[in-house]
């Protein structure tokens, strides 16, 4: 069973900054596939959590979140295809947001922000520790990103639907 690991908040407005490429090739024992350069990776070969932890932490040159998944889950929930509904847009982003655990509490969707006028944020569907939505091309929607912790009262990390597509075909070509 593949892992994949969100680290949270890296690279990010020249925040905790590190080279994704160099951390893989620091953990190639975990047979990782690095994606992107937010600090996500697929981790092919079995290990315990615990130990993937201590790995991440002590090879990272910051302190950060890291927020980790079972493939099979992330694949399972997204083969429900939740952006089949919803256009293409040149002024909107698909976004996978990854909660630390899941929430106690869960809002009917899909869900607006702001819920008048507008909407900068739209939450489209939340499954088990996913939460899948759109965001309009908008420096206000940094913070309604930001705002999913505390909505929720789990911390989270969002990837582009993109990221998580490739995730799932790396996923898939593994057998996972």
């Amino acid at each position: 069973m593949a892992l994949v690991v969100f680290l949270r908040g890296c690279n990010v407005g020249g925040q905790r900054t590190f080279r994704p490429t160099l951390l893989a090739e620091q953990l190639k024992h975990y047979d990782v596939v690095n994606i992107g350069a937010a600090g996500t990776f697929v981790i092919r070969r079995r290990t315990s959590l615990a130990r993937l932890r201590a790995d991440l932490s002590s090879k990272l040159p910051f302190e950060t979140e890291v927020i980790i998944c079972k493939g099979s889950d992330l694949i399972s929930v997204a083969s429900a295809d939740p952006f089949a509904d919803e256009p293409i847009r040149s002024d909107s982003v698909r976004f996978v947001s990854v909660f630390a655990k899941r929430p106690r509490c869960l809002p009917s969707t899909p869900m607006s922000l702001p819920a008048d006028g507008e909407w900068v944020l739209r939450v489209l569907a939340i499954e088990d520790r996913f939460l899948f939505g759109l965001y309009r091309r908008q420096m206000k929607a940094i913070s309604y990103l930001g705002a999913i912790d505390r909505l929720f009262g789990v911390r989270a990390t969002t990837r582009n639907w993109n990221t998580i597509s490739t995730i799932i075909k790396v996923l898939r070509s593994e057998g996972s």
